[in-house]
């Protein structure tokens, strides 16, 4: 089949013919129908993360599954639309038991080792030469196999494209105003960022009714898309400060809520800024390994302040996903709009061409 190879950050990655073995136990078989094109992989592809080389790129997808590994739950069958997650979920560690599967023991052998929760791959190079999978998942590919705990049914109506930033993108910044935000409906709430993750915070903002609602970026076009997805206030930090303008919009009280979707230093500092005392900033973007970001201790201390982080929303992507669906099929949560551009696999590199440009909503790949 064919996969997007990464080999090392100083190449490009290349779509390459690979191999891939056939599902075991637990395990499904999907024939990837979209690949939302995200710059965690961007990350990879640069050396800022790292992991277990070469491999397959991709970890926002959806398909159709086309095999069940023997002796697997039942849950699934062959015909199935899926959306895949990146985060696994044994349902037996301790963060999985108390809610909390996004931090499940299984995470880091999936992460370190390359492989499927089992710390094994089922990819491999046509010479027999060992191949990676990219968070269990590997989406830039003709067809993927993944732990049946990484997919999620997909209903009737939710488009592939839909269904594939859903499990990423729109999880995780919705997820972070459905559990790390407390009784925002008629309170300030600001969003850093206007990505595919920070757009997606933006509607579940205007979903539970935050007011008002303020979104910075840099690009106009993307602020434009914010303001249609129900932003109030669109800032350009290009063109004006942004914390004094944060603070003309609320009265000088700055907001309860702030949700960084960049992963740098300085929009962190902003926001820490941007926050009123007893407020909390979530982080939900993601920067190089290693880096971080200046706090003002006092500004924790006398005006407690909070800065949390939310991996994948804080969700519980089993549970939040289906309920992400049904959002979008009652019509309150419009992610449809959030597409960009669609690529074929083959136009890879032409897609994070865009996507580095400042392309406008999130471009999916079509194998």
């Amino acid at each position: 089949m064919r996969a997007i190879v990464l080999r090392s950050p100083d190449a490009d990655p290349l779509l390459e013919e690979v191999e891939l073995s056939a599902p075991r136990a637990g395990e499904l078989l999907v024939r990837i129908e979209a690949a939302g094109v995200c710059h965690s992989d961007y990350h990879y592809m640069t050396g800022d993360l790292t992991a277990p080389l070469p491999l397959v790129l991709g970890h926002e997808g959806a398909g159709i599954v086309e095999e069940v590994g023997a002796g697997s739950s039942g849950r699934f069958a062959v015909g199935d639309r899926v959306a895949l997650l990146w985060r696994p979920r044994c349902g037996t560690c301790a963060a999985c038991i108390s809610g909390n599967p996004v931090l499940c023991e299984r995470g880091p052998v999936q992460a370190g080792s390359g492989g499927l929760p089992d710390g094994t791959s089922r990819l491999s190079l046509p010479d027999g030469g060992t191949l990676h999978h990219l968070m269990g998942v590997s989406c830039f590919a003709d067809r993927v196999v993944v732990n049946e705990n990484a997919a999620v049914p997909v209903p009737d109506g939710v488009p592939p494209e839909v269904a594939a930033i859903s499990a990423c993108a729109v999880i995780t910044g919705v997820g972070a105003v459905f559990h790390e935000v407390r009784e925002a409906a008629g309170r300030p709430l600001l969003v850093l960022g206007a990505g595919g993750v920070g757009l997606s915070s933006v509607m579940g903002a205007a979903l539970v009714g935050a007011h008002p609602l303020i979104v910075i970026d840099v690009d106009d076009a993307k602020l434009a898309l914010a303001r249609d997805l129900g932003a109030t206030h669109t800032i350009n930090g290009r063109d004006e400060d942004v914390v004094a303008r944060v603070l003309e919009i609320t009265g000088g009280a700055g907001v309860p809520w702030a949700i960084e979707a960049v992963g740098r230093a300085q929009t962190l500092e902003q926001a820490v800024e941007c926050v009123a005392p007893g407020g909390t900033l979530v982080a939900v973007g993601l920067g190089a390994a290693g880096a971080g970001f200046q706090v003002p201790l006092n500004q924790l201390v006398q005006r407690q302040k909070r800065v949390v982080g939310s991996l994948y929303g804080s969700s519980n992507p089993q549970l939040d996903l289906p309920r992400i669906f049904a959002l979008y099929l009652a019509g309150k949560l419009p992610i449809d709009r959030l597409i960009g551009d669609r690529l074929p696999i083959t136009d890879f590199a032409e897609a994070y061409r865009r996507l580095t440009a400042g392309a406008v909503g999130r471009g999916i790949l079509v194998p």
